[in-house]
């Protein structure tokens, strides 16, 4: 599963802390951050069968089980001082194949093409900058704050998408579009300004 990075407390967010009051005491002692990111990995065909096959209420319903084990994870490795090179590495792949996967099969078809397609290329362009970083200058993967919040806003727009077609709710497709491209905002600033996941 990969070994605990350093000995210190890694530095802990309001989310982190709200968690660890909350659903992390539900958390078993034994039960590691990197079990969280795998499970997220499994999850992904799964999701994208359900999408495909417009099983969407099942697949909403896995989609936010995957996604929210993001928060789990990573809240679970920073305040049980369980942060892993490979967490570190795998937890943001496991995020952007599910945006990344989700994105392309609803984002196309029930907003647009452009969309999708904007969310997904700059998704890839974050993960060959932080591979090039990491393999070319020998720089870790980070996560930054800019980068959460995008991918709390492309969850959420994603799960409203989902809402709007299952329920058929027209405000929820608007929601839907301005979270996704405030997303983009978040992405770019990832991408640009902090050189982040």
């Amino acid at each position: 599963m990969g070994e605990v990075v350093g000995n210190k407390m890694h530095d802990q967010t309001l989310t982190d802390k709200i968690l660890a009051k909350s659903v992390l005491l539900l958390v078993p002692k034994w039960l590691r951050p990197n079990i969280f990111t795998w499970f997220r990995f499994i999850s992904i065909p799964f999701v994208i069968w359900l999408l495909l096959y417009k099983h969407l209420g099942y697949g909403l319903i896995l989609f936010i089980i995957s996604a929210f084990s993001d928060a789990i994870d990573g809240s679970l490795a920073r305040t049980r001082n369980q942060v892993t090179e490979w967490g570190k590495t795998f937890d943001p792949l496991a995020d952007k194949l599910l945006i990344g996967s989700a994105t392309i099969i609803v984002v196309s078809k029930y907003i647009n093409v452009y969309l999708a397609a904007t969310v997904v290329i700059i998704e890839l362009f974050l993960i060959a900058g932080a591979y090039y970083r990491l393999k070319a200058l020998g720089m870790p993967i980070q996560a930054e704050m800019s980068g959460k919040v995008k991918m709390v806003l492309q969850s959420l727009g994603l799960g409203s998408l989902l809402v709007s077609v299952i329920f058929n709710l027209p405000v929820m497709l608007v929601i839907a579009t301005y979270l996704l491209y405030v997303s983009i905002v978040f992405a770019i600033i990832s991408l640009v300004v902090h050189k982040s996941i």
